[in-house]
């Protein structure tokens, strides 16, 4: 249910909820972060997303030119997040983060989150060139990759004809992320008027450098697709889709490139630490936690501030009522904190909601503030290794 006041007199309840949430988002064609399929895992959001829909969301932000940062975390990406803030805020300051790779979608299931298909970079790439040819084709820009690399993907494509156009490729070389956006690099990718950049450096370098560059970008979509490029000029044999399919590719990958055997051992010995440190703990906690499910949320607002109360579980069957209280709460331009004193429990869906909370807060130069948070609440964030939002 839904407790709210009339009464506004300082640090009172007030009723919010008399405004539309539409009032918030008037434009339901928008993209709204607050409205994406996103869930908390192990300290990173990941969208539940399909192909169908994610094609539709590209299609979307191109015609309408909308900045539209594509982040595909995998093991890889999981790992180093951990130890790397500023890689974690730029997956948490993307449009979207697709699981690219299955044993994020083994952990997903363990912990019943709904993340069933792996939508890996180079899979994307390989259906937006293969998009339908009566379509208008994206205009991509391909940036990095080994010297010559990009040249060669570039002259396929647009032999191919596709749904991909190449209008320019660039290796900037090795260096920092500020000597790689130097307004020599940016003029030249602005002016090839791209539709998509796609990225080829490395996964920490990628995410920061699109960070770095949001906004001097004129192409509205940003990917990172790694060993993309080395599979497209041919240089790399990808593992056939059965291997893929089982889970199995970093075999392959090590098979063709054995060098990487190294970064497989360190990521998996991580991952193991993760899952017997958060992910089985986690699952036992959600299977002894009590089948109650109900969730009241009240609003106190100062003339500074606006306090939401969560009160009970919050959970994922209550994701659409906390969606309208936030959409208002942004709306109020107060500073905002989420009171967790009388919170009972917080699931995957409902960090996803928070950190989208957060992603917009941010976004207009602002913090997300908790308070209240009991031991058994903090152990809940630490499990799901998000403790550091609390601070």
């Amino acid at each position: 249910m839904l407790e709210k006041s009339h009464s506004k007199g300082p640090g009172q309840a007030v009723d919010i909820i008399s405004q539309h949430p539409s009032e918030a988002n008037p434009d339901s064609r928008v993209p709204d972060d607050l409205s994406r399929n996103v869930f908390g895992l192990l300290g990173i959001p990941v969208d539940a997303i399909d192909f169908r829909s994610l094609l539709q969301s590209i299609e979307f932000a191109a015609d309408q030119s909308s900045p539209f940062l594509i982040s595909t975390p995998n093991v890889n990406f999981l790992v180093k997040s951990q130890g790397n803030p500023d890689f974690r805020e730029a997956m948490l300051a993307s449009s979207l983060c697709l699981a690219d790779g299955m044993p994020l979608i083994w952990i997903a299931k363990l912990l019943g989150i709904p993340i069933h298909e792996r939508i890996a970079g180079s899979d994307l790439f390989g259906r937006l060139k293969s998009a339908s040819k009566t379509a208008r084709p994206l205009k991509v820009f391909l940036l990095g990759g080994a010297e010559g690399l990009a040249a060669t993907v570039g002259a396929k494509l647009n032999a191919e004809g596709g749904g991909l156009q190449c209008v320019g490729v660039l290796n900037p070389g090795f260096g920092t992320v500020e000597e790689m956006s130097t307004p020599a690099i940016i003029g030249t990718i602005n002016a090839s008027n791209a539709d998509l950049i796609a990225v080829f450096f490395g996964a920490e370098k990628a995410q920061a450098w699109m960070l770095h560059n949001h906004r001097n970008l004129r192409a509205p979509l940003r990917a990172q697709f790694g060993a993309t490029i080395n599979f497209e000029a041919g240089t790399v044999r990808r593992a056939p889709p059965l291997i893929r399919s089982t889970g199995f590719e970093w075999l392959w990958r090590i098979k063709e490139e054995p060098y990487l055997w190294r970064r497989y051992w360190s990521d998996g010995k991580a991952l193991l630490k993760m899952l017997l440190g958060s992910a089985v703990p986690l699952m036992i906690s959600q299977r002894r936690k009590r089948p109650v499910d109900e969730l009241s949320i009240e609003i106190q607002q100062t003339q500074e501030s606006i306090t939401i109360n969560l009160v009970g579980d919050a959970v994922a069957s209550h994701i659409e009522k906390a969606i309208q209280h936030f959409h208002v709460a942004l709306l109020s331009g107060k500073q905002m904190i989420i009171d967790l004193s009388k919170t009972e429990y917080l699931d995957a869906r409902f960090i996803g909601l928070l950190l989208m909370v957060r992603k917009r807060l941010n976004g207009r130069g602002e913090s997300l503030h908790f308070a209240g948070a009991s031991p058994r609440m903090r152990r809940l964030f630490r499990l799901n290794r998000f403790e550091y939002l609390l601070f």
